[in-house]
């Protein structure tokens, strides 16, 4: 029996994704690759409406989080949290000698402008947050805080957008940010292996003044490379098969018209869980990618393999919610029959555990 992904990353991958990977590797400094990557960056534009410069790399998406504060900041950030994610952020610019200052939200919450009132100061070249926080399942209100970001002065603002780009609208065209960070696994819907980051001229002229920017995320280096439609080392070509292959899907939906597939699988799952638990993250800024449930007194261990034996896979909480919740992703090709058919599985497995 395939088992069906309704995990938080990696997500299902439809088959027609899988085939479209499966063609004769191409030399990564020829002509069939320049086209490759070149149509990958005009598609992700189109799909995102933005004129950032995009930048591809074989790596998780973390590694361009850390890219963002080895080329963005020479001494001082400001790391926004509110779950294991943004603290991530947080560690990294620690473990690179920067000097970080923390803005720690609650767990559960969202991030609002009023967490940074008097936080930014001419000593904070750049603000890092997550806008889709994963281990909690909450989505922050994006452009208002990057308004007030800007109201307080002119740092660097870096995102992740790892579990919301291609399911949510981060309206980037209205912000005024220097960096996106997302990958393929999430809600992409290919495999894990590849991340891409959005870049600003900013962001880019700042990297020439900081030091120690490394080899492998030097943006300068990545973009030097990706101006002639090249990527700095060796790039997964199989998997830009299949992003090639998603990109035109997506186009072909329609962005407006995939957001709201989202919106409403989310709408289906909390339904779900507001019937059988309750919901771990706060009303009125919920993702539609990713529901945190409190686990209403299940063995998840039992859980999970009564589920796997319908076809069915979910993720457990995360970080210091592993024991009190469970988490259900619902991103990428998944569909509302699909979310249907697993709700039907879930109320099974509960009964089946009662």
């Amino acid at each position: 029996m395939n088992t069906r992904l309704f995990t938080v990353g990696p997500v299902e991958v439809r088959t027609e994704v899988l085939e479209a990977m499966n063609r004769p590797v191409i030399v990564h400094r020829g002509g069939a690759y320049k086209d490759l990557h070149r149509g990958i960056v005009e598609k992700m534009q189109k799909a995102l409406e933005t004129d950032m410069h995009i930048i591809l790399a074989t790596t998780s998406s973390s590694g361009f989080l850390e890219s963002c504060v080895r080329n963005g900041v020479n001494k001082r950030m400001l790391g926004i949290s509110n779950g294991s994610f943004g603290d991530r952020w947080q560690k990294i610019g620690t473990a690179n000698g920067k000097e970080v200052v923390k803005v720690d939200v609650p767990w559960g919450e969202a991030i609002k402008p009023e967490h940074l009132d008097g936080m930014i100061d001419d000593d904070i070249e750049a603000v890092t947050m997550v806008t889709n926080e994963s281990s909690t399942g909450v989505f922050s209100p994006v452009e208002e805080i990057v308004e007030e970001i800007r109201s307080q002065g002119d740092p660097l603002i870096f995102l992740d957008g790892v579990t919301s780009v291609g399911a949510m609208d981060l309206h980037l065209d209205r912000l005024d940010i220097d960096a996106l960070v997302f990958g393929t696994q999430k809600a992409l819907a290919l495999p894990p292996g590849m991340a891409l980051i959005c870049v600003s001229d900013r962001l880019l002229e700042k990297a020439k003044d900081v030091r120690d920017r490394g080899f492998y995320f030097d943006l300068l280096e990545l973009k030097k490379k990706a101006d002639d439609d090249y990527a700095l080392t060796t790039p997964p070509v199989s998997l830009m098969f299949g992003l090639d292959f998603q990109l035109d899907r997506m186009l072909e939906e329609g962005m407006t018209a995939r957001y709201s597939r989202h919106q409403d699988m989310a709408d289906m799952v909390r339904g779900w869980a507001r019937r059988n638990s309750s919901l771990f993250a706060e009303e009125a800024y919920r993702s539609n990618t990713i529901t945190v449930i409190d686990n209403p007194g299940v063995d998840f261990g039992a859980f999970q393999a009564s589920l796997n034996g319908r076809g069915y896979e979910i993720s457990a909480g995360y970080g210091k919610l592993k024991k009190d919740t469970f988490r259900v992703g619902h991103m990428g090709d998944l569909t509302v029959p699909d979310v249907r058919d697993f709700l039907i599985a879930l109320d099974e497995s509960m009964e089946e555990l009662a």
